[in-house]
């Protein structure tokens, strides 16, 4: 195969997480009903995270069979990139607070001018500089960590097609694509009730998905493991953070016994898209 049709068939793999996000534009609904969606979010994101550092670990152990010093080295790369998907997802969150407080108003009247802000129509300068709701942020950050995860997909899906096992290459391309349908949604979690733009929702669908596209161009030409190793874990790290940040949502929301059925179900949704890939692969 083409390289144009690797590219095309990679493109198509990524860009299904777009069939997910639409449900941001629900109303918002009840707070037990909200609650069931963040938990269901967490629950697909914890098997990401599960199935990222099975992933990585995979290969450390393999190198590590392999070579005592080479396995070591990755076994390095796994730590140091999973330390920096998560505090440098603490950093930017940090500058992004202080970002906040630097053009809200203070004095006399600031509530009052800061409601009046919020009510403006954002264009202009101000749209430039604007900075994110909490909840767009969170979504960012889940598009974040899922993109670094995609970006090893890609790897697969390039690498599949470059020895020229094209029905592995398929597999792959269908699986991952269905899988990144539930990936989509555990994205826009954070924003059902919102109505987020649909410009802003086509962002997160670029940030999470585009890098699958990208891994595969990748993928097609070069084999580094160590690379897929670093992503992930960038992606592992990246979760981490995700995770906390919704369960602290969570909290607030309440309805704790809905909570744990949607973290189930969101655990079990994406855990049964992963074995219909293995199964079809088998």
């Amino acid at each position: 195969m083409n390289l144009a049709g690797t590219a095309a068939l990679g493109a198509l793999a990524g860009f299904s997480i777009f069939l997910g996000l639409p449900v941001a534009r629900i109303g918002r609904p009840a707070a037990a009903r909200l609650a069931f969606l963040n938990a269901a979010s967490v629950g697909v994101l914890l098997f990401l995270l599960y199935d990222v550092v099975a992933q990585a670990n995979e290969t450390v152990e393999s190198e590590l069979s392999a070579s005592r010093a080479r396995g070591v080295g990755f076994g390095l790369l796994l730590a140091a990139g999973l330390t920096t998907g998560l505090l440098g997802l603490v950093v930017f969150e940090r500058l992004s607070r202080r970002r906040r407080r630097s053009v809200m108003p203070t004095g006399p009247g600031a509530m009052a001018a800061a409601l009046a802000l919020d009510a403006a129509p954002v264009t202009g300068e101000r749209a430039r500089r604007q900075p994110l709701s909490p909840a767009a942020r969170v979504a960012l950050f889940i598009a974040v960590g899922i993109g670094l995860h995609n970006f090893s997909e890609g790897l697969a899906i390039g690498q599949s097609a470059a020895a020229g096992a094209y029905q592995l290459f398929g597999v792959l391309v269908i699986g991952f694509g269905l899988h990144n349908i539930t990936e989509g949604f555990g994205i826009t979690a954070p924003l059902i009730g919102v109505r987020p733009s649909w410009r802003f929702l086509g962002l997160l669908g670029l940030v999470g998905g585009g890098p699958t596209l990208v891994g595969t161009l990748i993928g097609s030409q070069v084999t580094n493991s160590g690379v897929a190793v670093l992503f992930l874990a960038l992606a592992a790290g990246a979760i981490v953070y995700v995770i906390g940040e919704l369960q602290h949502a969570g909290r607030k929301l309440g309805a704790h016994d809905v909570a744990m059925v949607g973290l189930l179900i969101g655990f079990l949704v994406a855990y049964g898209s992963d074995k219909l890939l293995f199964v079809a692969g088998s």
